[in-house]
């Protein structure tokens, strides 16, 4: 083999690895915070289907879900400057989401009933059980709502679920047992039927 098909190999070896080598997170928040929009979409992309679950659940309406989920990358770009070096990104991307959700509910004075709601996913076979959870969930404030979605919707562990919250992990478990005791009486569970 002859130097320059060595050196071409080399360069294309080196091409495809940096082609498909994964930026790590911090690169890419050091890209993005350097102005690169396409960081910035390739940090949120992973995150996207998370978020509008959880804007989904707080909202009822996939409508103002799906522009609250938006809205809160907008003022993420905004704020990335105060990600905290060797912070993982989803804690404070649903945080800024929930918030938002909770302004856009401030600002709503009227409520929506709708059917589509965030557990029309496959989650539960039987639609009735899901409308009346989506029901029972729509009597709990807003924070109850969140620990229980975050929780046991998204599957996050209590850290993460403190970490969007601000709050302790003690608190994020104890505030998902006080809401589940809440929910309780609103929907009683159903005996499995076999």
């Amino acid at each position: 083999m002859s130097v320059a098909a060595r050196e071409a190999r080399a360069l294309v070896a080196a091409y495809t690895q940096q082609m498909f080598q994964q930026r790590s997170e911090e690169d890419l928040i050091r890209s993005a915070r350097d102005g690169d929009g396409s960081a910035f979409a390739d940090l949120l992309r992973p995150l996207y289907s998370s978020a509008l679950r959880v804007a989904l659940a707080l909202l009822h309406d996939r409508g103002e879900a799906e522009d609250a989920v938006q809205e809160a990358a907008f003022k993420a770009w905004r704020k990335l400057g105060t990600v905290r070096r060797g912070a993982p990104l989803r804690p404070w991307f649903l945080a800024i989401v929930a918030n938002q959700c909770r302004s856009v509910r401030r600002k709503s004075w009227w409520s929506v009933e709708t059917v589509d709601q965030p557990f029309a996913a496959g989650h539960s076979p039987d639609p009735d059980a899901r409308i009346d959870l989506n029901r029972a969930l729509k009597h709990l404030n807003n924070d109850e709502r969140l620990v229980l979605v975050l929780h046991y919707y998204l599957d996050l562990p209590y850290e993460e679920v403190a970490q969007i919250m601000g709050i302790s992990t003690k608190a994020a478990r104890s505030r998902t047992e006080r809401a589940i005791r809440r929910l309780r009486p609103i929907f009683p569970l159903r005996e499995a039927v076999t």
